[in-house]
């Protein structure tokens, strides 16, 4: 049944960690695994949640102190993704609110999906478990194509898989890159302030055409009355 609301836009497109799902807690953990098994001190969860936006590579450099051309970052990453692998879903859940947005876009019938640099070798199971993919008119993870983001392609590709028009949609993210990945692809961006924001640069300098503090925010830009 439909809800009444009417939308400008023909598609909408979100950013997975830190944008629909505060995955944190799980990514987190599983760096600190890394540290814990080397008896090393585990880093504070407010310390670690902003690196999360950029994954294993933030995650293990804010644990470590140490970028991906150091020679134990391979061996470190792997690692981090068997612990991840094992615990997706443990404490992470949807953002307040984005349950009932997702709602609203079904009983609307407006088209909705995710792209996300995360590889599908979590991105699926994990959407999957959330209930997200099933529902999700496309869902495009870091390795579906040759490209991630900033890079427009896994946009594009996303709103392709769905038949919609690039410049009749929104994407919305956490990062500078999701806002530099959605401007590039044509679409209308939302900056998600209420997420992991782990690049130096505020939301605020993103360029991006709007910007929320909270994910019930999104309901007034989507819809606008």
């Amino acid at each position: 049944m439909s809800n009444g609301l009417v939308s400008p836009y023909k598609g909408i497109f979100f950013d997975l960690d830190g944008t629909i799902a505060d995955t944190a807690p799980d990514l987190v953990a599983a760096a600190n695994q890394l540290l814990i098994a080397r008896n090393l001190a585990p880093k504070p969860y407010e310390f670690l949640r902003p690196h999360a936006s950029a994954g294993a590579r933030g995650l293990i450099g804010g644990a470590f102190g140490i970028d991906t051309d150091h020679p134990d970052f391979i061996t470190l990453r792997d690692e981090f993704f068997a612990n991840y692998e094992k615990a997706l879903l443990v404490n992470s859940v949807l953002f307040e609110g984005i349950d009932h947005l997702l709602d609203q876009l079904d009983s609307a019938s407006l088209p909705w999906g995710i792209v996300t640099n995360k590889s599908e070798r979590f991105t699926n199971p994990l959407t999957d478990l959330m209930g997200l993919r099933q529902r999700a008119v496309s869902t495009v993870s870091g390795d579906t194509t040759s490209y991630s983001k900033p890079h427009p392609e896994p946009i594009l590709h996303a709103a392709r898989a769905a038949n919609i028009d690039p410049s009749s949609s929104v994407y919305i993210g956490d990062d500078i890159r999701d806002i530099m990945a959605g401007k590039a692809a044509g679409m209308k961006t939302i900056a998600a302030a209420y997420g992991y924001c782990g690049c130096e640069e505020p939301p605020e300098a993103w360029g991006a055409d709007f910007l929320v503090r909270h994910p019930k925010e999104l309901l007034a830009i989507i819809f606008p009355q």
